[in-house]
């Protein structure tokens, strides 16, 4: 009994004094991980984008439903958010997953590798529309990226070579062909991927349009994208948070409101909802995919490869996003409002993805 006590001891200590794994310090080249026991009922932690959310939520549930893992827990928290929180580290309590909608930035990778996130899989899963909606019964918009530009801008060309504050207090204001209603619009805000796209596709897009403004982008590149990308403060925008759900109840409420949402949001609410055309496009399912709506973009989400031996399921919810009943032109997330990628690219974007083929150091699929 004495000797069982004795050898019970000693392994306490040993396990005691066991030194930490330190998952900062993985070896970046080979994405080893140290190896730790995973729990067969450790969730799938999904956070990001709140435009991807409603594609991945239902992923999610289709996934929990069909395999022996459980559903995966998706928390909307805009693309900013999602990578921040993606970044901060590997382990099973870690997210595995970031939803965006829109491609990572340099300093994005940069604040993972820190971290030891250095094996990040990129997979781009379709397109989406930005839409300026209002309510069914409210007046018809039909808007040029100048005149968005014109009433959402901070400031404007003076005219005499200088700026001022953005006079526009309604449509009208802007263009005469526009209703009388007050510019009252609810959007997403600075750490949403939404945002990030509407200011480069629309804001600059319309920027580009004034004499002004193009002649400071051969300036001064810095300075343009300042000047084209500030939106107003002075009670006209109003930052919605990350849920655009949130949005459509504004409009809902207050018929002279337009918000700014992805097409599924406004696709999913067609019964309240009507989107305004821009540059004499609908932001249609046919329009978007084409290519002929001028505010679109590509949908992505982003998987943590060294979690993959941590987190069980991982491999298996990449598989069943990217499997043609989901993701396909006649796949369930197409009732969600995804519109798919071309055929072509769907095929290799699920060979890449099967393989978590991870990002280059530049941010580029290697």
């Amino acid at each position: 009994m004495r000797n069982l006590l004795a050898m019970l001891s000693l392994a306490t200590l040993a396990v005691a004094c066991a030194p930490e794994t330190d998952l900062s310090e993985i070896d970046a080249a080979s994405g080893t991980v140290p190896v730790l026991a995973a729990s067969p009922d450790q969730k799938i932690k999904i956070v990001g984008s709140s435009t991807v959310a409603p594609f991945s939520t239902t992923v999610a549930e289709q996934f929990g439903a069909i395999s022996k893992f459980p559903t995966p827990i998706v928390e909307t928290t805009g693309t900013g958010g999602g990578f921040k929180a993606f970044c901060q580290g590997i382990g099973p309590d870690e997210p595995s997953i970031s939803n965006a909608s829109r491609r990572v930035k340099p300093s994005e990778i940069e604040l993972c590798r820190k971290a030891g996130v250095t094996q990040i899989v990129e997979i781009k899963i379709g397109y989406d529309g930005i839409v300026l909606a209002n309510a069914k019964g409210a007046p018809e918009m039909d808007l040029t990226k100048e005149e968005i530009f014109r009433a959402l801008a901070e400031e404007l060309p003076d005219g005499k070579g200088g700026w001022m504050k953005n006079p526009n207090q309604t449509w009208k204001d802007v263009a005469d062909h526009l209703p009388d209603m007050p510019i009252l619009v609810s959007g997403p805000p600075p750490t949403s991927g939404t945002r990030d796209a509407f200011a480069e596709l629309a804001m600059e897009g319309g920027a580009e349009e004034i004499p002004e403004l193009a002649a400071l982008k051969e300036e001064d590149k810095d300075l343009f994208a300042k000047k084209a990308t500030t939106i107003r403060n002075d009670g006209k925008w109003i930052d919605s948070g990350e849920n655009d759900t949130a949005i459509v109840q504004t409009l809902m409420k207050n018929p002279d409101s337009i918000g700014i949402m992805g097409y599924s949001f406004l696709e999913q609410n067609m019964d309240r909802l009507k989107g305004a055309h821009v540059g004499g496009t609908d932001p249609t399912f046919d329009q978007i995919a084409s290519g002929a709506y001028g505010i679109s973009r590509s949908m992505f989400f982003y998987v943590k490869k060294q979690n993959v031996s941590l987190v069980p399921g991982i491999e298996g919810y990449v598989s069943e996003f990217t499997q043609e009943d989901a993701w396909g032109p006649t796949g369930y997330l197409v009732e969600k409002g995804l519109i798919p990628l071309s055929a072509e690219e769907r095929e290799a974007e699920r060979e890449h993805a099967l393989a978590l083929v991870p990002m280059s150091a530049e941010g580029q699929g290697s």
